[in-house]
């Protein structure tokens, strides 16, 4: 069993998966399933073969509601990691303004087209950067269902905590936090076979905009 092979599989490739608006900047990113994908794949990739991460190691995500940190995550459960908020980890992926964490350092640039950060920043090294070289393909491993995934929940229970009606496209404004924000606005949506619009910075006067135009169907 794999939990990101296991939320990928039921989403259109061509569809919307994770689209994210930042008011405060007024950026609107869209990604497919395709391409979330192929971002999850090239961090697994990455993790794998730079830092031979391996099934039930711990990865600490310190990251916002972003699509970036949607492909941090995928990554990360697709190559077996258990995710975490903090503590000892083999990789702590982090932002360049909070360059704390265990292990290796990775820096997201949280660019909203995806661009690095030029290099590495202090003693963190340019995620974006290096992982973009790593391939848009990555073969899952099989993980028991009783694996740690998030936080210390199994694979079986981060999938059983999706609950949203089939299809559901949600409008979330929700914090991504380890692990209770991830599993509402990011695993549920998705375990749905739906698609999340994630409002950071958000602007109460837009959120009636953001619905009618992303056509969601519920709030978060």
């Amino acid at each position: 069993m794999n939990l990101t092979e296991s939320l990928l599989r039921g989403l259109a490739p061509a569809r919307p998966a994770v689209t994210h608006y930042d008011d405060a900047a007024g950026t609107r990113v869209e990604l497919s399933a395709a391409t979330l994908a192929n971002w999850a794949a090239k961090t697994a990739n990455w993790l794998v073969d730079e830092h031979d991460v391996e099934p039930g190691d711990p990865v600490a995500v310190r990251l916002p509601a972003h699509w970036q940190t949607a492909g941090v995550l995928l990554g990360a459960w697709w190559c077996g990691a258990h995710v975490v908020a903090g503590g000892e980890a083999r990789v702590t992926f982090t932002t360049k303004d909070d360059l704390a964490g265990s292990g290796v350092l990775a820096a997201v640039s949280l660019d909203p087209m995806g661009r690095d950060l030029g290099g590495p920043v202090g003693a963190a090294v340019d995620f974006v950067g290096e992982a973009r070289l790593f391939g848009d393909d990555y073969f899952a491993v099989d993980v028991a269902e009783s694996a740690p995934a998030l936080a210390g929940l199994s694979v079986a229970e981060v999938l059983a905590a999706g609950t949203l009606p089939a299809g559901a496209r949600v409008l979330s404004t929700r914090d991504w936090t380890v692990p209770d924000g991830v599993l509402a606005a990011l695993v549920s949506p998705l375990a749905a076979g739906g698609s999340v619009v994630q409002v950071s910075s958000a602007d109460t006067g837009r959120l009636a905009k953001h619905r009618e135009t992303e056509r969601t169907t519920l709030d978060i």
